[in-house]
């Protein structure tokens, strides 16, 4: 027998379904999310816990006329079914198949290309206005979780919201309970009552009425905000200039089709809040939401402990060491690695939610006061924090460390999330000191060397496991600004800048080239760079960075200001942004394994 899902291959098929087939729909999304998501890796919890939503709006809105964003996007994927994907669900974070967020190029529907947190609000509210300015009389939507409304941006963009009368809808996804725990049938009939025409029409009548006696009208006006304040948490939304309504049961279709509804024949900012559970109707996400947040392919395995384990190990050890130590995350402690140093330490532990710029300029605060925070960071999420790492962090040389995660090419997780102009973005800012380890022990030790350091440093590393190599125990440092000759050859110097150096000696032994592992990208080791040129035909620089700017620029810049007439060749990302797959794969594609070095190096002497 055919399902429903079958027959839906556009938001036009599913708003042909009468009401009463939404629940049976929503069944077999969840598992067909479940089975697609197992076999591709990606995000389960959030997906599960927004499919009674994502039913409902694309049931009540025009989409793709009416503008619907998502908040960070990982819980599109019902989204992506819907609007005719779903054969292609078995190709997610696949070379060559679709994105694990929202991607204009992929789709009409998929108005707004995100991946990091709390760009919704701001982006719809800009379509609004543009539908507004154009007599457009579409609705923009935004979709946003209570995690993201920790984010600065979202508070922003609700102010500005909140003083304009475009046709924005924001739908606050409590999937945490964080905001109120009061659901249920009462909460539900008020929100259908309030989001009614007849309490509207009601209230405006009253509100021209009253408005001729101003005492009166004030005592009305706060009769009724305390009112709703008694029974919904939306005083702070009502403040902003929004009508708010809500929580409701963001699992309930009945409810959710009659509110949206409602909503969508009002005009200027609204704000729906909704309670979902993360992984509903799975009893494994149900139960660990975290774990089953983002997964792996079914048949993906590890090599050996992950660049992130390291530094968590190295985290906790270092803690134990100096009770001046504070660690520091913008949400995400799983992901970074701080697991067990939250377990361990929590009052040295400070999670400050999505707030990138907050993290920075918090740390640079304690080490004014002679506390030694390390501030857990993907290279991605860095970049929001750029001005904080400048202005509070390397002008005032606070020593403050940086652990980069994510660094390089990250597969999967495609261009929103590769940390790829992390070392051309911080050799530029003066006191700083950059490093790349090559291995996982190199990644302990220059960890340790950074937390010594008077001043700004950070640490660069990229995603999953290293080499293998076997980590020393012991805290060590090492001199800032030396590199290490690895492989000495003829004719060729390959100056390789951390993950790059493995592909650097496997290419050396075929054609018998000098590596050096550079170790740090600033400062610069010149005294090696320069005896290099001097003993060389060719020097060859090679990192998991922009090209643009980057490590391989800092090298050419000291060889041209010296004269030296060196041939040099810089190999790196190239000036584009790379889409998803599988990580060795597009590093092949760059150039940036054995064969490419060699093909580069064959290339100069041929030519």
């Amino acid at each position: 027998m055919e399902t429903l899902l079958a027959q839906i291959n556009s938001p036009d098929d599913l708003r042909m379904l009468d009401k009463k087939q939404l629940p049976q729909l929503a069944e077999e999304l969840r598992s067909l999310i479940v089975d697609s998501v197992q076999q591709t890796g990606g995000h389960i919890s959030s997906n599960l816990g927004v499919i009674e939503l994502t039913l409902a709006l694309h049931y009540v809105f025009n989409t793709p006329e009416d503008r619907l964003v998502w908040d960070v996007g990982h819980q599109s994927y019902v989204h992506k079914i819907l609007t005719g994907r779903r054969d292609r669900m078995n190709s997610m974070r696949q070379p060559g198949g679709l994105s694990g967020f929202p991607k204009r190029s992929e789709s009409e529907y998929d108005t707004f290309g995100v991946g990091h947190s709390s760009t919704s609000i701001s982006a719809a509210l800009g379509m609004a206005i543009a539908a507004q300015a154009n007599n457009d009389p579409r609705h923009a939507v935004a979709v946003i979780g209570d995690g993201a409304l920790t984010a600065g941006q979202a508070y922003e963009a609700l102010a500005h919201a909140g003083d304009l009368n475009a046709n924005l809808l924001v739908v606050l996804n409590d999937n945490e309970m964080s905001i109120s725990r009061n659901v249920g049938g009462m909460a539900n009939y008020l929100a259908k009552l309030l989001s009614g025409k007849f309490y509207a029409s009601a209230r405006e009548g009253s509100k021209r009425v009253l408005e001729k006696i101003p005492p009166a009208w004030e005592i009305a006006r706060r009769a009724e905000e305390h009112m709703k304040g008694m029974v919904v948490p939306g005083t702070l939304f009502e403040e902003m200039g929004f009508n708010y309504i809500g929580p409701i049961d963001g699992h309930d279709l009945d409810t959710l089709i009659a509110t949206l509804t409602n909503l969508r024949a009002r005009k200027g900012p609204q704000f729906l809040h909704i309670v979902t559970k993360k992984g509903k109707g799975y009893e494994p996400a149900e139960q660990q939401p975290c774990k089953y947040h983002g997964v792996s392919p079914a048949n993906s395995k590890s090599s050996g402990p992950s660049y992130t384990q390291v530094f968590g190990r190295w985290l906790c050890d270092m803690a134990k060491q100096d009770p001046d130590l504070i660690g520091i995350t913008p949400a995400m402690c799983e992901g970074s690695g701080l697991n067990r140093f939250a377990e361990d330490y929590p009052e040295r532990y400070f999670d400050v939610g999505i707030a990138e710029q907050h993290s920075v300029t918090l740390a640079a605060g304690l080490a004014c006061e002679g506390k030694k925070p390390v501030v857990a960071i993907y290279s991605t999420f860095l970049q929001r924090a750029y001005d904080q790492l400048i202005h509070d962090v390397a002008l005032q040389n606070l020593p403050v460390l940086f652990a980069i995660d994510r660094a390089g090419l990250v597969g999967a997780d495609g261009p929103t999330h590769a940390g790829s102009f992390d070392l051309s973005y911080l050799r530029c800012i003066p006191n700083m000191v950059v490093m790349a380890p090559a291995d996982e022990n190199e990644c302990r030790q220059m960890l340790t060397t950074g937390f010594h350091h008077n001043g700004p440093c950070a640490v660069r590393y990229p995603r999953g496991s290293g080499t293998g190599k076997a980590i020393e125990p012991k805290l060590t440092t090492i001199e800032i600004g030396k590199a290490e000759v690895k492989h000495q050859g003829e004719k060729v110097a390959i100056l390789a800048f951390g993950s790059m150096v493995p592909a650097a000696i496997e290419a050396a032994a075929q054609i018998n080239a000098t590596v050096v592992n550079m170790r740090f990208v600033k400062p610069l080791d010149t005294e090696i760079i320069k005896m290099l040129a001097d003993s060389h035909e060719l020097v060859v620089t090679i990192e998991e960075n922009a090209l643009m700017g980057g490590a391989g620029s800092a090298v050419n810049e000291y060889l041209r200001a010296i004269n030296h007439p060196v041939p040099i060749r810089l190999m790196g990302l190239p000036d584009s942004f790379i889409d998803h797959g599988v990580h060795q794969q597009m590093l092949s594609d760059c150039g940036l394994d054995a064969p490419g070095i060699i093909r580069t190096i064959n290339q100069y002497f041929t030519a």
